[in-house]
């Protein structure tokens, strides 16, 4: 039984504060912005209320995370719920009707991230259900094959819609698919790890290969969910896939020829799919040369590259930018918005604040090496965040084609946040020795 001294409770207490005081902090953040938003006669009532919400799941997520993981790393939560706030802010700036739908998202996804980190359950049950689960994503992607919907009315039709009682919601099933691949594959992995360390070991076999028994079921799921994806033309989240699963195949096995391989793949289905699907031809196209089209379907990337110059370093101020001219800026081009009204120190702010939880999930992996499967847990975690960000700000920024990802934690949408929210409930889990 372990035995609690005072001068752990007294570590304990520290690091708590620690989490109290950058919660602080960013909701003065929050609170200097909201009421620069007021004066500029935005709609107050709206505004009180979301800072009130976002105050209330600051307070306790702090409370039930000191009672059930006082051991935990202390920099996640307050991170998250940061930019869950910038989030909202920035939305009810741009489009206030989306705002108040993302208040009531953030609500959920703390709920959900609460439950994720206190859950009694020891997280092994994710290996013992892997199956169960992966094929449960994958029928929720055929469902939307045949039932997807896009709320805008146009697009890839990549939603269910869930009817409630007063209102329908819309929930993306791709990204669920993201946690439940990434727990997959790390519970199969983490399975295989031994045989693959040892099939690695320099000896009478250098370069011995790996057993189709090892690698043909993950291929075989792996595949489904890739083609499943381009299917539905989701082709930013089939390319995370893709980048996560070869990291994770190449960790786990050591092998430097899976991501020279890996590469080669991904960079020959870039030139099929550039043939094949219009789309893919259309982003390529305007990603090279947006300009001849500036007016027209280059619109979009031509006005936030626009938004970046007029923000420059300090940015225009809130409420004072004209981030509205940017079609669908409140989702896939935020950090646009906040580029031209936070300036380059607010995307700097962003880039940061993202990084520091890509590596602090990278830390908890490293520090768990005994236990393969919560090692390969995190570091796809950290894999999927990390990827994911930077797939979407080089695509705004120009330096890669658009792949219509989300940034995590800020851009609108319920599934996205609340998905993100879970992954960091894992990561504070598996920071604590309740794992």
């Amino acid at each position: 039984m372990t035995s609690t001294t005072p001068l752990s409770l007294g570590y304990d207490h520290s690091r708590q504060r620690k989490e109290r005081w950058l919660l602080v902090l960013a909701f003065m953040f929050l609170a200097i912005n909201y009421a620069a938003l007021a004066i500029q006669d935005y709609a107050l009532p709206s505004i009180g209320i979301q800072l009130l919400i976002w105050a209330g799941c600051a307070i306790g997520g702090h409370v039930l995370l000191n009672r059930f993981l006082p051991d935990r790393d202390i920099l996640l939560f307050p991170l998250v719920m940061f930019l869950g706030g910038w989030s909202v802010l920035v939305i009810e700036r741009l489009s206030p009707i989306f705002a108040d739908r993302q208040i009531i998202w953030l609500l959920v996804a703390v709920g959900a991230l609460l439950v994720t980190a206190i859950f009694r359950q020891p997280l092994y049950w994710l290996r013992q259900y892997r199956y169960t689960l992966f094929f449960g994503g994958l029928t929720l992607l055929v469902a939307t094959i045949i039932l997807g919907r896009n709320p805008s009315g146009f697009g890839p039709e990549l939603w269910l819609e869930i009817p409630l009682v007063f209102d329908s919601v819309y929930f993306q099933p791709s990204e669920a698919l993201k946690i439940i691949l990434v727990a997959f594959l790390a519970s199969y992995l983490g399975e295989q790890y031994p045989i693959m360390r040892r099939l690695d070991k320099r000896g009478d076999e250098p370069s011995a290969a790996f057993p189709m028994r090892i690698l043909g079921p993950i291929l075989l799921m792996w595949g489904l969910c890739i083609i499943m994806l381009i299917w539905q033309r989701d082709l930013g989240t089939a390319a995370l896939f893709f980048i996560v699963f070869l990291t994770l195949l190449y960790i786990a096995s050591t092998r430097l020829e899976i991501m020279l391989g890996g590469g080669i793949l991904l960079g020959l289905a870039g030139i099929l799919a550039y043939v094949v699907i219009d789309l893919v031809q259309l982003r390529i196209d305007i990603w090279l040369n947006p300009w001849p089209d500036a007016d027209g379907r280059a619109y979009q990337i031509v006005q936030s590259l626009m938004a970046f110059s007029a923000g420059g370093i300090f940015g225009q101020g809130i409420g004072q930018g004209s981030p509205g001219y940017i079609p669908v800026v409140h989702s896939d081009f935020v950090l646009a918005a906040i580029a031209e009204e936070w300036g380059l120190l607010g995307v700097l702010a962003i880039v940061v604040v993202i990084a520091i939880i890509v590596v602090r999930a990278a830390h908890i992996g490293l520090r768990n090496q005994t236990r393969p499967f919560y090692t390969l847990l995190a570091i796809g975690i950290s894999l999927l965040i990390g990827v994911q960000s930077l797939l979407i700000m080089m695509g705004i920024l120009k330096l890669l084609p658009l792949t219509g990802v989300t940034l995590p934690f800020v851009s609108y949408g319920g599934s996205s946040l609340l998905v993100s929210f879970i992954m960091i409930g894992l990561l504070l889990r598996l920071s604590s020795r309740r794992a």
